[in-house]
């Protein structure tokens, strides 16, 4: 699948190192990261959303989850999908189809609301096709950064995203509760105006979305569109940290550990006040470390960043152990979220920075994919452990898990790591 190449655009590359505007002033990137955060809502709003209108229409829990779980898969391998395109096809066009097929979709899903005609297959369609999109759209979307954001403020760029994936986190849920008390169809027409918006602000951004690619384009194969993966398992630097990513995933996923608190607060009689203030402050934890994200990797080596948050995590598990009450838990989880978005900015800065725009997309759809893979795992697993042993086990478990996660933090190569610009290549 190609397009025509797009013609050179007037504008001006952006500025050089020394030269370079603040962050803030850059309007094509405040423009994607806007729209992506609007995208983004919109995302984190339909996974409460769907989950709820099935346990309306089925009465069934289980069914509830099926969703969930069936809207992860699908986008851990569309991305990879979207990867490949993202490397071939014109990225705006990309992100405009997929932000204006979701708004096609859910005003048609609310009209089968309003009419009567919702089904379980059609409300299981309906979510996995959206999923779909939107695991295309955000490797295209990441991978466009290359383009807006001189490779100075690449690091500061993947801070904010950080910002927005966990601000998109926080708020998802509320404004789905909110607008589910309207109506079974209100969700997802929100859902569809954040998408609408979303794709204007696509339309705003004034610079080309990728480098100009060669006369003869790539001949679209399965084993290039996967290549990605090969990237990664090559890269000196991006190898070790996704390994550690995935362990760490295991162990510490958010909805894992939230699994995990919530059932050790039931488990020790907890009022459901407390319970949802220990959730919170776990939550908490991570937009705070997402708002300081900036000011971290600007004045913090890579890898005392990494090694920190390698080794937090062991402790943090080991000291869930021994935390006395109920509330000290989600204080100990923040902190192990709060030091999270720091790893992410310093990864997805190294990606950026270090792989050619031409791999960009089937890089960042690898990354994608290898993180989706490993946190259904720590779920389950999380869910098994406690319902067979209690607690304590889970524990330990997390402790285990993510020490030997950080032993891949201990090479050569990321005791002394550079900055994501001294790697920086077109």
């Amino acid at each position: 699948m190609t397009m025509e190449r797009r013609k050179p655009h007037p504008l001006p590359a952006p500025p050089v190192d020394g030269a370079a505007a603040p962050l803030l002033r850059n309007q094509d990137f405040q423009a994607l990261w806007t729209s992506r955060f609007l995208a983004g809502l919109g995302k984190e709003s339909g996974e409460v959303a769907y989950p709820l209108l099935m346990l309306l229409l089925a009465g069934s829990a289980a069914q509830a989850g099926a969703v969930g779980a069936a809207q992860v898969a699908t986008a851990m391998v569309t991305a990879v999908l979207g990867g490949a395109l993202a490397d071939r096809v014109d990225r705006r066009t990309v992100l405009l189809v997929c932000d204006l097929g979701r708004l096609v979709l859910l005003v048609s899903f609310a009209a089968a609301l309003l009419g009567g005609y919702a089904t379980v297959p059609l409300v299981v369609c309906a979510a996995v096709v959206s999923s779909a999109l939107m695991g295309v759209s955000n490797p295209v979307a990441m991978a466009a950064v290359k383009q807006l954001v001189p490779p100075s403020q690449m690091a500061d760029a993947a801070a904010q995203n950080q910002i927005r994936f966990f601000t998109t986190t926080a708020l998802g849920a509320p404004v789905a509760g909110f607008l589910f008390s309207l109506g079974r169809a209100f969700p997802f027409l929100g859902e569809a105006f954040l998408y609408l918006l979303s794709a204007s602000l696509i339309l705003r951004i004034r610079r080309p979305l990728q480098a100009d690619r060669p006369a003869e384009p790539e001949r679209w194969s399965l084993r290039g569109s996967v290549s990605g993966f090969a990237l990664l398992a090559r890269h000196p630097i991006l190898r070790p940290m996704m390994l550690w990513i995935v362990g760490f995933n295991v162990a510490f996923t958010q909805t894992g550990v939230f699994l995990a608190l919530i059932a050790t607060a039931d488990d020790r009689g907890a009022a459901n006040l407390v319970v949802g203030l220990t959730v919170s402050l776990a939550g908490t934890g991570g937009l705070v470390g997402a708002l300081a994200a900036g000011i971290v990797v600007r004045w913090v080596r890579p890898t005392v960043i990494l090694l920190f948050t390698a080794w937090l995590a062991p402790v943090c598990a080991l000291a869930l152990l021994a935390a006395p009450g109920v509330l000290s838990l989600g204080l100990i989880a923040g902190c192990v979220f709060a030091a999270v978005p720091c790893v992410n900015a310093v990864f997805y800065g190294y990606v950026t920075t270090s792989v050619p725009d031409r791999h960009q997309g089937r890089a960042l759809g690898a990354v994608t994919f290898m993180s989706l893979l490993s946190q259904p795992v720590g779920i389950l697993t999380v869910g098994i452990v406690f319902d067979l042993a209690g607690p304590s086990p889970v524990f330990l478990m997390m402790a285990v898990v993510s020490a030997l996660a950080a032993l891949f933090t201990l090479g050569p190569t990321m005791r002394d790591l550079p900055r994501p610009e001294e790697i920086a290549v077109p």
